[in-house]
């Protein structure tokens, strides 16, 4: 795991979460440690309170297994679900945007959010937990969208609606669902936002620079800034918010 998932999950490990983590880069399902950096994750011989499994989070099969991973390890149901997987294709023009791009992008993006939900929110209902927590990592695109980028715009759209409507159908059961909204950041798919497909993905520095001048405090988005957020989201402290996004932006959408 790398991005802001592993900054996400150093995070909450910090402040005493056990973690059942889903990629499907996992090399070997197992315990694991974080990188002292916090931007990556490395097996370990102990246990520790971050497992991880390969998993693939647009098939309903992966979310049924994970949830019978984590009764099993804990004995409980999860009472904080993070959905942070996202892609995007290539800038490019939206008429070359092809299908495979789109069913893609709305696969990891929207179904795995989708299947999250369908499958762990009636455990946690069953439960009747006093405070459980969808944190959904949304997107600044879903707010002030980029061209070349529709479909991908469209989908972290997606989310951030369906995050709202959640809030509101299941604040009654003590479910609360939010979104927190990330300016670019230093992950792998950065040269994808701002690069050109006919360029292979890369950037230039003038591009580069052009990104962080969009942006008001100057910089991309880090990890840190992100797990932040969402740890806010996810600690009982936030008990009375639900339905709202952070916009985690440097000022980009004001």
């Amino acid at each position: 795991m790398r991005g802001f998932g592993a900054s996400i999950v150093s995070l909450f490990a910090s402040h005493g979460a056990r973690i059942l983590v889903l990629d499907l880069l996992t090399p070997s399902a197992g315990y694991y440690t974080p990188s002292p950096d916090a931007t990556s994750l490395t097996p370990s011989s102990a246990t520790t309170s971050i497992y991880a499994v390969a998993a693939d989070i647009t098939c309903r099969d992966s979310w049924v297994s994970a949830l019978a991973t984590v009764k099993e390890l804990w004995g409980a149901v999860p009472d904080v679900v993070v959905n942070n997987a996202g892609w995007t294709y290539s800038n490019k023009p939206t008429l070359d945007v092809t299908d495979a791009d789109f069913d893609r992008v709305f696969a990891i993006n929207v179904k795995s959010v989708f299947l999250s939900t369908d499958v762990v929110l009636p455990a946690m209902l069953e439960a009747k937990l006093d405070d459980a927590v969808f944190v959904n990592v949304s997107s600044t695109a879903a707010i002030r969208p980029r061209p070349k980028l529709v479909w991908y715009n469209a989908s972290k759209g997606a989310v951030s609606t369906a995050t709202k409507a959640l809030a509101v159908e299941y604040a009654p059961h003590k479910v609360r669902f939010n979104t927190v909204s990330p300016v670019a950041g230093n992950t792998p798919l950065l040269s994808k936002f701002a690069g050109s497909a006919e360029a292979g993905d890369t950037m230039s520095p003038h591009q580069l620079a052009q990104f962080h001048a969009s942006i008001p405090i100057g910089r991309l988005s880090e990890g840190s800034d992100i797990a932040n957020a969402c740890l806010f989201l996810a600690d009982a402290a936030s008990n009375f918010i639900t339905g709202i996004d952070i916009p985690v932006d440097g000022g980009r959408c004001v």
